[in-house]
């Protein structure tokens, strides 16, 4: 038993961590997509200098939840014609 508390503790805390975790991560997006000098900012971060075109194309995908490089055809399900 004295093995078994810390082990179990550790276990809560890693799950209770991811959860928190996810949910900070989709309300920063969530934000992130309302805010466009926050998507500035974090582009700048990541070495993109984006153009006014650029932000909106940024903020419609992040909008869609589509990914970048993917077709929207793939991403909703549909097939592709042969």
């Amino acid at each position: 038993m004295n093995i078994a508390l810390p082990i179990i503790t550790l276990v809560v805390g890693l799950i209770g961590g991811f959860f928190i975790g996810v949910y900070y991560l989709r309300r920063q997006m969530t934000t992130m997509q309302n805010d466009p000098e926050m998507l500035q900012k974090v582009a700048k971060q990541m070495g993109y200098n984006l153009n006014g075109k650029q932000m909106q194309r940024a903020q419609q995908m992040m909008k869609n939840g589509n990914q970048p490089g993917r077709a929207p055809a793939a991403a909703k399900g549909q097939s592709r014609k042969k």
